[in-house]
């Protein structure tokens, strides 16, 4: 799903999608700079249009422009993560209720597939495809609760905090806490079950808070 832009030019969006994923996936880091004529040549793109999707991201919160200095990734720190799961928390929590009451039979036997993978990807300590799955599974919940406005909002809170999203993912011990976190999430809604949807939601939530409070509590080690 594209993510919400001042500018629906096809070939601005395209050129913009392109660069957010380039972010998103690790290609550029953060605080690294965006020079447009570098991007012109990855891209196949004008100017005009690397400018325009530069400042779209800009507004989406992905990319700032420093003055003299052009564009460059946003860094987003823990705390701002911390922030965001917050708020997230609030929309993930409606999301989950909201497909709960709209998820068909099949549609629950969809889910629970995700959640056997997840588990099986936990026990085979592939804990990059359990992320990969994790990312999966809050996309097909938005997906099921068919909430234009919420999946964007969502979409775009989620990419400020990938980084630390797949920070935790890597931290030893994280999955065995998620996991059946996510499982009680996936129960809920296959069951119909909003109210208990939105419950499992909050507590897997509040438990990424506490560990992202964690990260931001540990001590640097020297020379970093």
């Amino acid at each position: 799903m594209a993510s919400t832009t001042s500018n629906d030019d096809p070939a601005s969006v395209a050129v913009r999608e392109q660069i957010r994923t380039a972010i998103l996936r690790g290609e550029y880091a953060p605080r690294q700079r965006l020079i447009e004529a570098d991007l012109c040549d990855h891209f196949g793109a004008s100017r005009f249009l690397v400018r325009a999707a530069l400042q779209d991201l800009a507004a989406q919160g992905l990319v700032e422009f420093q003055r003299n200095k052009g564009a460059r990734v946003r860094a987003v720190s823990v705390d701002e993560a911390i922030e965001i799961t917050e708020v997230r928390k609030l929309l993930e929590g409606f999301v989950a209720a909201r497909a709960a009451e709209h998820i068909t039979p099949r549609e629950g036997q969809g889910l629970s597939r995700i959640a056997v993978e997840m588990r099986a990807a936990v026990e085979a300590g592939e804990l990059t495809r359990y992320s990969e799955l994790n990312v999966r599974l809050h996309q097909t919940l938005r997906e099921l609760a068919a909430h234009r406005i919420a999946a964007q909002l969502l979409e775009q809170l989620r990419a400020l905090t990938v980084r630390h999203q797949f920070t935790l993912s890597l931290v030893p011990g994280r999955s065995a806490v998620s996991l059946p976190q996510h499982e009680a999430i996936v129960a809920a809604v296959a069951g119909g079950d909003p109210l208990g949807a939105e419950r499992a939601m909050g507590v897997h939530l509040q438990s990424v808070i506490e560990a992202l409070s964690s990260l931001a509590e540990a001590p640097v080690a020297p020379g970093r």
